[in-house]
């Protein structure tokens, strides 16, 4: 007779050897919606457990409950990609006893693999699994009630954690296969009513937009793309999640059209314009460490050249397999960029921590034409500024700076100023691009920074970049 691993949550905890002091760990795939890593603290709270060290791959806006159990103590130091919202808030004050440690997401693949980052019990949730512990981010039957997609961020804490919990809300029938979490890594499988809203999961820094200003910006960075020399028939891309680099993909599909040109692969969190491409055969393969919506999740679930992938093949520097290695143009976004071409896109010109480092150190180091996105101001806050508040991603792994005043290329990349050049672009020193920012709106007041250091910023390579001091 087969030995089910389902227990309740009190049960899972009791059979992990948990202890005050330990490592805990959760993923966020679910975004906004996620619901499993309250429902944990809570349970952990109420079992008397102190001192524990939380490891999530992010958290936003919905983790507000955690500044109860930071106060109560029973939560005393975090490991993340990003924070947002009120949580963000209040440790950007000074609410937490250690600092945050953030990492990028394949920086957090290292560290795991590495053992630099320990796991004691990971706590993962999932929208299917069977009584073994064999799991995965789709449906698989006809009660299914969630859906996230890939679970990229979970798979390193599956694999290395000393005890792994699954949380779903979909028991299936034995074998829930194909699934990225195995049952051989996992001791308890735990039933809830739900482990995340699905409808939340492109919620935040997901959007489209029509903003005039967005557009023009999309459009500078597509000719940016379309002339870099890069844009060949077998190039690969990845885009982030704002509005502009979002929308860079509608003018490239049009290229890529009237030039015949089709894409090897797409890598990275994938979004409903990036499935719209691969379907119309414009882009091989799909390389999934996040499904940014309910169309790439839904995707991944029946197309097989949509493959899920861990962090660490992902973007792990440490890992000579990863996908990073292989990626031609990666487009991002950016809170700030300086006159190094350094990027910020964790910490808000109000010193508030606001953002997650994500994939941007990874993605910027690794590709061969990096691409940051920005307006030279949002409102009456500048985003080129002489030195970024804190820094996140180094300026030398950063190429080029498209801006609504113009495009600025780093000048190690001679070669790239060339080809915009001829291609008849508008090219600007980025140090212009700083000072007009200040003829605009001024030099801004210095941040009221205090002396206690809430958050370190790691490299990916394990090195520390930067230090986040608390707002007074």
């Amino acid at each position: 007779m087969r030995n089910s691993k389902v227990v309740t949550l009190e049960e899972a905890i009791r059979r992990s050897g948990l202890k005050d002091g330990m490592t805990i760990s959760f993923h966020h795939h679910f975004r906004g919606g996620d619901k499993v890593v309250n429902l944990v603290v809570d349970k952990l709270a109420q079992m008397g457990f102190k001192d524990l060290k939380l490891a999530a791959s992010s958290l936003s806006d919905v983790h507000k409950p955690l500044i109860e159990h930071i106060k109560n103590g029973v939560i005393t130091g975090i490991s993340t990609s990003g924070l947002r919202g009120e949580l963000a808030d209040a440790i950007s004050h000074g609410l937490l006893k250690e600092p945050v440690v953030f990492r990028s997401h394949g920086g957090r693949g290292s560290a795991i693999v590495g053992g630099e980052l320990k796991i004691d019990v990971a706590f993962l949730g999932a929208s299917a699994s069977d009584e073994l512990g064999n799991a995965c981010g789709v449906p698989r039957s006809e009660n299914a009630k969630s859906i996230c997609g890939s679970l990229g961020y979970a798979l390193p804490d599956a694999r290395y954690a000393k005890h792994v919990v699954v949380i779903t809300d979909d028991l299936v029938a034995y074998p829930n296969l194909p699934a990225g979490i195995r049952g051989a890594d996992v001791e308890s499988v735990v039933v809830v009513d739900s482990v995340g809203d699905s409808s939340k999961i492109s919620a935040g820094a997901i959007r489209d937009s029509k903003n005039p200003r967005d557009i023009l910006l999309a459009k500078q960075a597509a000719k940016v793309v379309i002339n870099s020399g890069y844009f060949q028939d077998g190039f690969s891309i990845q885009t982030g999640t704002g509005g502009a680099s979002l929308a860079v993909v509608k003018y490239i599909r049009e290229e890529m059209l009237s030039r015949g040109i089709k894409a090897s692969f797409a890598l990275g969190g994938i979004t409903a314009h990036i499935v719209k491409l691969h379907e119309e055969g414009l882009i091989g393969r799909l390389i999934d460490v996040q499904s940014f919506d309910k169309v790439a999740a839904e995707s991944i679930a029946k197309d097989p050249s949509h493959v899920e992938v861990s962090s660490v093949e992902y973007a792990s520097g440490e890992h000579l397999g990863s996908a990073t290695h292989a990626l031609d143009i990666v487009i991002l976004s950016a809170l700030e960029v300086d006159t190094q071409f350094n990027v910020n896109v964790l910490v808000g010109s109000d010193g508030i921590i606001r953002g997650a480092i994500g994939g941007h150190q990874d993605t910027a180091a690794d590709s061969a034409l990096s691409i940051i996105v920005c307006p030279l101001l949002r409102g009456r806050i500048p985003c080129v500024v002489p030195k970024v508040t804190t820094l996140i991603t180094p300026g030398k792994s950063v190429d080029v700076v498209v801006t609504e005043y113009g495009v600025a290329v780093n000048p190690a990349r001679p070669e790239i100023t060339e080809k915009l050049r001829a291609a008849g672009l508008k090219l600007v020193d980025i140090k212009d691009l700083a000072a007009k920012a200040t003829s605009i709106i001024g030099t801004p007041d210095p941040l009221p920074f205090g002396d206690k250091v809430v958050g370190v910023v790691m490299n990916r390579d394990g090195s520390v970049l930067d230090k986040i001091y608390n707002i007074k």
